[in-house]
């Protein structure tokens, strides 16, 4: 009596199971579906000149000789001005690095400062003309140079120094590392002044709120 049952409660199981599932090996309804409402698909390119001919269809209306001129030329002009906000300071057009009050305040306290590291390139370069020009004082040129790197690196660490003190007066809340700030007034501190990007809203010497 028990086993008529079981045998009953499998058959309707199975009935139910074939009824609420698909065949193996087809779709199901959802996929089935959604392969409707997006048609078929193209088949891949079976060679390179198909698949550039592919690129040119789907690309658009080819462009005039001059209607590309116009257009890069009006590329050149939004990256001009980009690049001319971003020079001035604004907010919007900088590179990330570069955002934000305390990154302002500490181009602020270099560009205010006369750095050393900012010597290194002239100087170096001054040093090999001389260098090719009269060789016999090479063995002066390699201490003068070795004096100077040793300068430039005592001078990083008191700019890295004096930022952290600074940046931790004005902006106490800020979550910025220090030793990143340290960093990042080193490189601008490298650079010379008239390449800086974005450039000094300071002059040399002027004392900071």
């Amino acid at each position: 009596m028990s086993g008529a049952v079981d045998l009953d409660s499998a058959e309707s199981r199975d009935t139910a199971g074939a009824r609420g599932t698909a065949p193996k090996g087809r779709p199901t309804p959802k996929r089935n579906a959604a392969a409707k409402r997006r048609g078929p698909v193209a088949p891949a390119p079976m060679t390179a000149a198909e698949a550039r001919a592919r690129r040119k269809s789907l690309a658009g209306p080819k462009l005039s000789k001059e209607e590309r001129r116009i257009q890069k030329a009006e590329r050149r002009e939004r990256m001009a001005q980009r690049r001319e906000r971003m020079l001035a300071g604004d907010e919007t057009a900088l590179l990330d690095r570069d955002r934000g009050p305390v990154r302002r305040y500490v181009r602020d306290i270099v560009d205010a400062r006369r750095n050393l590291l900012g010597m290194f390139m002239p100087v170096a370069l001054g040093l090999m003309f001389v260098m090719m020009a009269v060789p016999q004082i090479q063995f002066y040129i390699s201490p003068a140079m070795m004096l100077l790197m040793v300068a430039m690196a005592v001078d990083g660490v008191l700019l890295a120094r004096k930022v952290g003190r600074l940046v931790d007066t004005s902006y106490p809340d800020s979550t910025e590392a220090r030793w990143k700030l340290g960093l990042y007034a080193v490189s601008r501190a490298s650079t010379l002044r008239r390449m800086r990007a974005p450039r000094p809203q300071v002059r040399r010497g002027e004392r900071l709120g």
